[in-house]
């Protein structure tokens, strides 16, 4: 068999934690900032874990995650 191919966005996306769940970044922190609360802001620049709802999908994007 030849080797899978890894889907080219979703590797810039997602990374993989030690313990095999997936990490993303959160979206709506590119531009109209002046109307968002530094709070908000503020907790859209830290990043999160991909729900186990959409785990199954994203692991079929990257085969050797």
């Amino acid at each position: 068999m030849p080797k899978m191919k890894s889907n080219s966005g979703a590797k810039k996306r997602f990374k993989f934690t030690g313990s095999g769940k997936i990490k993303r970044k959160k979206a709506f922190k590119s531009h109209i900032l002046t109307k968002k609360s530094s709070k908000r802001k503020r907790n859209l620049g830290k990043s999160t874990l991909v729900h186990e709802t959409n785990e199954k999908s994203v692991k079929g994007l990257l085969p050797y995650g």
